[in-house]
């Protein structure tokens, strides 16, 4: 029985030859993106804006009420909670995000958590309130500076390591290719005003991990191919080299979409955001690593010398004491 092939042997497309046009579209898409996180801003949960917890304990359900719970805590007007099993099956974790006018005062937010609570005694007879917290603005302004500085730090060590291991030219197109995915994944936040949670700054981390991995598949063979085809001209190059991956990057996305898609449409709400982040990020991981990674080396200066061990003045005296030429 032959093997289903997705993408032939012999495919040769040519995806540099329309790489002017399509590094424009990303990077108009890459200040589309900005604008829209300056003028609309993200929508930030409890983690980033600050909100009141309550812990709870169904004591005689074997598993908490999640959906019911969400719809009655939504029905008070505060927004869209974040309702999560926490700990046991039948213990929660309920999370609203405080009104901006109340933000700050304490007798206001505990009016609002006892509120909550009142509610949900009423409609539960096995609701037990376990504890609850006021997230503080100071607080989830930690979370935030945190959470930049871990995707700087992951963006920063990546270029480091791509640079050891390969030429600094490279190191330079995966940063450029991993900012391009970050950027559009806020746009698209920004955009649709998804609650913007640390479960987003988890996807988006994840999406830097994909990107770098095909990024990485792609510049393994253009580096071998420099080795191989010397005399190639280099735009040919990147996309034979681009071409020998295609059947990997093809499969590793498909793949992946077989366990996103079921999620994205009949997952969860809690877990939409960051199902709907992962999503757009295997595209446009899988694009920039074309676009944006491959066709930066062109620009950057790489050659077929680029990966040719250098002559030493050493190994060039001993070439002469030898009586080579």
């Amino acid at each position: 029985m032959r093997l289903l092939k997705l993408v032939p042997d012999d495919t040769n497309i040519p995806f540099l030859k329309w790489r002017v046009p399509f590094f424009v579209v990303s990077i108009l898409l890459i200040a589309a993106s900005w604008a829209l996180v300056f003028t609309q801003g993200l929508n930030y949960g409890v983690d980033f804006a600050g909100g009141q917890e309550i812990r709870a304990t169904f004591t005689e359900s074997e598993t908490a009420p999640v959906a019911e719970l969400r719809e009655a805590v939504g029905a008070l007007g505060y927004g869209d909670p974040l309702v999560q099993r926490f700990g046991e099956p039948n213990q929660v974790s309920i999370r609203v995000r405080l009104p901006d006018e109340v933000t700050g005062d304490k007798e206001a937010a505990d009016r609002i958590a006892d509120q909550i609570t009142g509610t949900l005694q009423s409609e539960f007879s096995d609701f037990q309130l376990d504890g609850r917290d006021t997230v503080s603005g100071k607080v989830s302004g930690e979370f935030r500076q945190s959470a930049v500085y871990a995707l700087l730090a992951a963006m920063l060590a990546v270029a480091i390591y791509i640079w050891v291991r390969f030429e600094w030219q490279f190191g330079v197109g995966a940063l450029f290719a991993l900012f391009h995915d970050v950027s559009l994944t806020l746009g698209m936040f920004a955009l649709f005003q998804l609650e913007f949670s640390l479960q987003i700054i988890a996807a988006i981390l994840a999406i830097i991990g994909y990107s770098l991995n095909d990024t990485i598949v792609v510049y393994d063979r253009i580096r071998e191919n420099l080795k191989k085809y010397r005399k190639m001209a280099l735009p040919e190059l990147l996309d034979l080299s681009v071409n020998e991956t295609l059947a990997r990057t093809v499969m590793t996305s498909l793949t992946l979409l077989v366990a996103l898609v079921p999620l994205l449409f009949f997952g969860p709400a809690s877990l939409f955001g960051l199902v709907a982040a992962i999503t757009l990020g295997l595209f446009v991981g899988t694009y920039s690593s074309v676009y944006m990674a491959a066709p930066l080396l062109l620009w950057l200066g790489v050659d077929s010398d680029s990966f040719i061990p250098q002559e030493s003045v050493a190994d060039r005296q001993e070439k002469v004491a030898r009586g080579e030429r």
